[in-house]
């Protein structure tokens, strides 16, 4: 939890006024029994009336003023704590958006999910109340204590017989709840990403009847994570039970000590009543910071799982900033993309998911790259747009490795149409608008009509101001994958990387696309991923991969001459009959 101190350094101020407030306001607090005592044993003994009314005036003006410095005190701790929370919340969000894929898609989506809402909201709740009552019911405490010495020594070892047996207990509770809480974090985690799953796959579920396994596999899940709450919080909602009753007891000892005090003469009835207060304002007290001793235990592991992701290594692969001598694109036409022995693994190991892959993208040409399913087409589009770091070899654009350029410059030569279509909330228009060049309407709509996506989004009453629902549910799978297609050819990228971005469309509308494509105007370097021959057939080369691996290389004529694995495919898709009579 160390790390939030940082954050609060920005509120330092508030958050010192925060606890002086409450420690002025305990002061008062701890004047109200001295104040009853005094008009028991002065006033009401003597039936002083004008006296008894005074003091009661003096009760009123406590209860005031302590009332107003708490109020102050409280809007100062929420003011930090609310203030540090969306600090430490933007600071986190941008830390999970400077990680590469690599290190979220390890680390989980749900995991970074629970951090930034739940764990941050934990943070918040614990420093809220810490600037309240850290310092208050501890000075109160410690303060009762004290002034029951004053009123009478023999008495108040009472309080000091209370208040250690106490710290014992809460010691114990805590060395049993706090490493579970711990272990409930991580049940949280297996839970959410269950539902995760459920959600994104719930049409496969049901395509495949597995609803009542996955149920019953969730109610496990859930099951487990419900009884070591349950069995937590047992222990830790012993807490106040075992304080009212060992505070409770200690009245009624401190009574029997004190009778004898006062059938001695060595103290007056009023000072009873004056320890027997400042027993319950103990009590109170102890409540509250068990209370917030429990807040703790679930702050702290959430401080711990926070500050472990903001200090997680940002990426794993080489990045090294642009500097002014390495500009390889000095006009607008891409440069020729090399691909020199590369390999990968996306766990590092010696077994590859792509190996040995040697291939010369001449700059505005076309490559169509086709294979069978996880046979690598996707995993080398990422490695040149910089998603990965390659494990061995190197990729080179314009004879400049490609881990020497900046994100932000790649994301500028690179339009990236990905597997999967995904729109953001908002309007047509501010998903067009993600690519950062300000487009004007004239441009989205000449994306849009590349796409063909212009007449079903002018069909929409809103143009290219349609709403867009989250993930872009208000459409369906081929508009937006078509949307996304415009929005990569916004700003006119160098080079265009369509990964399986015609799967949903029907063959007349990827025809069209198709050609609208190789006739962009800028001319940029084409590179489609398909699984569909038709898709790639006209590419000026064709790059063949099966399991990792390049069994062809070269345009369709010459692979489907040599090439068993262009062969099968091609074939699957057109008849050996129909194949002969194109």
């Amino acid at each position: 939890m160390s790390f939030v101190l940082k954050y609060l350094k920005q509120y330092k101020v508030k958050a010192f006024l925060a606890p002086l407030f409450k420690m002025l306001e305990a002061i008062f607090e701890l004047l109200v029994p001295l104040v009853m005592a005094s008009i028991i044993n002065k006033g009401i003994a003597s039936s002083d009336t004008h006296y008894i009314l005074r003091m009661s005036g003096v009760l009123l003006l406590l209860a005031v003023v302590g009332l107003i410095f708490s109020i102050t005190a409280q809007y100062f701790s929420a003011y930090v704590a609310v203030f540090t929370a969306a600090e430490i919340r933007r600071d986190l969000f941008a830390k999970i958006m400077s990680l590469s894929q690599g290190v979220k898609e390890s680390i989980g989506e749900e995991v970074l999910t629970t951090r930034i809402t739940n764990d941050i909201n934990q943070i918040q709740n614990a420093i809220n109340m810490v600037l309240r009552l850290f310092l208050r019911s501890p000075f109160i405490v410690a303060g009762a204590i004290v002034m029951a010495f004053v009123v009478d020594v023999k008495s108040a070892f009472v309080f000091v017989l209370v208040v250690a047996l106490l710290s014992i207990i809460v010691y114990f509770i805590m060395r049993y709840t706090l490493p579970r809480y711990k272990a409930i974090a991580a049940k949280l985690e297996k839970v959410l990403h269950a539902v995760s799953e459920n959600l994104e796959g719930s049409r496969v579920l049901r395509a495949f009847c597995q609803v009542d396994e996955e149920k019953e596999s969730f109610e496990i899940k859930t099951g487990e994570l419900a009884m070591m709450q349950i069995g937590t919080g047992k222990v830790s909602a012993l807490l106040n039970p075992v304080t009212y009753v060992v505070v409770n007891l200690g009245i009624v000892f401190l009574i029997y000590v004190a009778m004898h005090r006062v059938d001695n003469g060595f103290i007056l009835q009023g000072d009873v009543v004056a320890l027997v207060n400042y027993m319950s304002q103990i009590l109170i007290e102890l409540i509250k910071l068990a209370n917030l001793i429990v807040l703790l235990m679930k702050a702290f592991p959430s401080a711990d799982r926070v500050q472990e992701l903001m200090e997680m290594k940002s990426d794993e692969r080489s990045l090294v900033k642009l500097n002014d001598n390495l500009i390889i694109c000095g006009s607008d036409a891409p440069e020729q993309i090399s691909i020199k022995n590369v390999s990968f693994s996306y766990n590092g190991t010696a077994d590859m998911d792509l190996e040995d892959i040697n291939l010369e993208i001449p700059a505005g040409s076309t490559l169509g790259i086709i294979g069978g399913t996880g046979s690598g087409k996707s995993t080398l589009l990422k490695l040149l747009n910089h998603t990965y770091d390659v494990t061995k070899g190197s990729i080179e654009i314009g004879g400049t490795n490609v881990n020497q350029f900046d994100d932000s410059y790649l994301a500028k030569c690179f339009g990236i149409v990905p597997q999967k279509a995904y729109l953001f909330s908002g309007t047509v228009r501010s998903n067009m608008e993600m690519a950062g060049t300000n487009p004007d309407d004239d441009e989205i709509k000449s994306a849009l009509n590349i796409a063909q996506a212009i007449d079903f989004v002018e069909a929409k009453e809103g143009g290219i101001d349609t709403e867009v629902k989250g993930r872009g549910s208000n459409f369906s799978g081929g508009q937006r994958q078509r949307l996304t297609i415009a929005r990569a050819l916004i700003g006119q990228p160098k080079y265009l990387l369509l990964d399986d971005s015609a799967s949903a469309l029907d063959l007349a509308t990827e025809a069209k696309l198709k050609k609208a494509l190789m006739n962009l105007s800028w001319h940029p370097t084409l590179i489609i991923v398909s699984q569909r021959a038709s898709s790639v057939i006209e590419a000026d080369q064709i790059l063949v991969l099966d399991d990792g691996k390049c069994v062809g290389l070269g345009n369709h004529d010459k692979l489907i001459k040599d090439c068993e694995t262009y062969q099968e495919i091609y074939y699957c898709q057109y008849p050996r009959e129909e194949a002969a009579n194109e």
